[in-house]
Formats: C-alpha cells, sequence, structure tokens
C-alpha cells in the first residue's frame, strides 16, 4: 500500500488514520506546486486530478477522496473503533463529523485562504464564517473529549488536520481554548506524532 501526499495537506488525516490502524504504508511525497514526485516523475501521470491523498492499494487500484480513504481504512480494522459498526447511531454521528469537516472547514479554507489572488472581501467573510464553525466545535468540547463522541475516530483525524491549518494561515484560536487544548491532545497521540514527524511536521 503506497499513500501519495505533502506535509500538512489533507492528506494527513489518512496518513494519521493508516497509522492508528497499524497499517504499514510506502509514503510519497507530492510537490503540489509543481506536481512532481521526490524522484522527479510527474504525479499527474499517477494522479491527473494532481491533488492529495490518493492510496494506491496492494492490487494496483488508484483511490482519492479523503472521507472515502477515512472510512475505507477504518472499515479494515474494526476493532480499532475508528469507525463504528455499519448501521449505529455511533457511525451516524462520525460520518456526520467527517461530512462537516469536509464541507464545512475543509472546503472553507481551500481554495480560497490558500490563494494570494483571493479578494480581501472574500478573506474577511471566508474568516467569519469559520469563526462561526470554531465556535460551534468549541461548544461541542465542552460536553466531551472528541468530536464525535467518547473516543478518537476518524472524524477527529480529519478535523485536527484541517483546524491545525488555522495558525497556519495566521488565524489565532486564543479565542477557542477547548479547541486549542483539543489540536494538543490530538497531537499528542503516538500515531498522530509519528505521522506528524514522517512528514517533517514535528521534531523526533
Amino acid at each position: 500500500m503506497k499513500l501519495y501526499f505533502s506535509p500538512a495537506a489533507c492528506s494527513l488525516a489518512v496518513h494519521i488514520a493508516l497509522r492508528e490502524v497499524g497499517q504499514a504504508v510506502d509514503l510519497a511525497a507530492v510537490d503540489l506546486g509543481t506536481h512532481k514526485l521526490a524522484d522527479g516523475d510527474d504525479y499527474l501521470a499517477v494522479n491527473p486530478r494532481g491533488y492529495v491523498p490518493l492510496l494506491e492499494l496492494d492490487d494496483g487500484s488508484r483511490h482519492t477522496e479523503v472521507s472515502a480513504l477515512l472510512q475505507y481504512v477504518a472499515d479494515g480494522a474494526p476493532a480499532t473503533g475508528l469507525l463504528p459498526a455499519p448501521g449505529s447511531r455511533e457511525r451516524l454521528e462520525v460520518l456526520e463529523w467527517v461530512t462537516f469537516v469536509s464541507t464545512e472547514l475543509h472546503k472553507v479554507f481551500s481554495p480560497w485562504l490558500w490563494h494570494k489572488e483571493t479578494a480581501d472581501s472574500t478573506r474577511k467573510a471566508v474568516k467569519e464564517k469559520l469563526a462561526l464553525r470554531f465556535a460551534e466545535i468549541e461548544q461541542v468540547l465542552a460536553r466531551r473529549d472528541f468530536i464525535a463522541g467518547g473516543a478518537f475516530t476518524i472524524a477527529d483525524a480529519y478535523a485536527f488536520t484541517i483546524l491545525r491549518w488555522a495558525p497556519m494561515l495566521g488565524m489565532s484560536l486564543k479565542a477557542y481554548p477547548r479547541l486549542d487544548a483539543y489540536l494538543q491532545r490530538i497531537a499528542a497521540r503516538a500515531a498522530v506524532h509519528a505521522a506528524l514527524q514522517a512528514e517533517g511536521l514535528v521534531k523526533a
């Protein structure tokens, strides 16, 4: 199995999930600016869409999209609890939050705040919307340690990955102490730390 990733990109969520389930995986870094791999090969020949993550399975098939890959990884290791049993209310809640992160966080941050050509008025509107979402998560974390319940799930892997973008883009989280503590708590998990270290985002 091979994961095509770019450091700190949304692919980090899948990387975390793979390490949480103990799945051995080869890592292939992608330069999203040039669409080149470390060996100089053209990533567009692997994934014409040009973005990450892409997970190449042992049968050679290639698959994309964070939400789908997170579910695939978690379903392959049900004993981990990263995704509750099919048909359960608990699974519905996890997938609800995965979808929330995808649509209300991931696709609000990106592409708008990552591109220099984005108009200031758009940036302002985007940051105001994100602030509302941060406040909502802050309230959820007043009741529990993880966003989808009492245990770490793929929703947390995804939320952690995307919420880390806030300080990277100059958005302080000081107004959301529970959210800030949540990110620190997730970062301290052994599998998460290992993923961050492997991507060069933290020191050993």
